[in-house]
């Protein structure tokens, strides 16, 4: 139940499958969150542009417009709240382009709604991590999830500011593996191959738009930051 220390949080769900939508509807306003529900992609999407949510619960199968390109979308369109995916695909591929299009978690069909309830409160505590982090020409503020590069404003996934930040923190030194997916996915979730993914997407944004790259891979450790060149 909701605390001061842990209130409830604003929830949009977008499900088009009734019992399912009804179910988790029912567990998280008993739970003390504020909810509310669009059944297909095209609905969902409008809310979700219209903001004032603190996390999307957002199924991949959905009519008019599906969960990947509703994500997609919306990244585009500069938003950067947390977004949980639901899927009954659960292969290692179908996972990754989740992650690419911008989802932040991942959640196979069947689960707990109890785990679900812990999912999207560590993606809103992520979202609201510490104050604004520097290292060279590059900041990242956690707060509105926006990097910035030599005067370029970069709106990142929370996904996507997780690893950054964690690289923030400890640069110039090597992170590994281990401690970045700790960071970005906690106890749940999360491999190699999806960090690796995140990177990528990082990499198209703060590095490949500017002369010179800041994230370097350690192959078989992590990643790092590099200052100026």
């Amino acid at each position: 139940m909701p605390t001061s220390a842990n209130p409830g949080l604003r929830v949009l769900l977008i499900e088009d499958q009734h019992d399912i939508a009804a179910n988790i509807w029912d567990f998280l306003e008993r739970r003390g969150h504020e909810m509310d529900h669009c059944a297909d992609g095209v609905s969902g999407l409008a809310r979700a542009l219209r903001g004032d949510v603190d996390v999307i619960v957002l199924d991949l199968g959905l009519p008019r417009l599906d969960g990947l390109a509703l994500c997609r979308r919306l990244r585009e369109a500069g938003h950067g709240v947390p977004v949980l995916m639901l899927t009954a695909r659960d292969s290692l591929e179908d996972k990754l382009r989740g992650y690419a299009e911008g989802a932040d978690d991942y959640l196979v069909k069947p689960f707990a709604l109890r785990e679900l309830e812990a999912r999207i409160r560590a993606l809103r505590r992520h979202a609201h991590a510490q104050t604004a982090l520097t290292f060279g020409p590059l900041t990242y503020d956690p707060h509105s999830m926006t990097a910035s590069r030599e005067g370029r404003r970069i709106p990142l996934t929370r996904l996507q500011g997780a690893v950054l930040a964690c690289l923030l923190q400890e640069a110039p030194r090597i992170v590994p593996h281990a401690r970045l997916l700790e960071h970005g996915w906690g106890q749940h979730g999360g491999d190699v191959a999806a960090l690796q993914t995140q990177v990528y997407e990082l990499r198209a944004l703060v590095d490949k738009p500017f002369a010179h790259a800041m994230i370097q891979s350690v192959r078989g450790v992590g990643y790092r930051l590099l200052g100026a060149a």
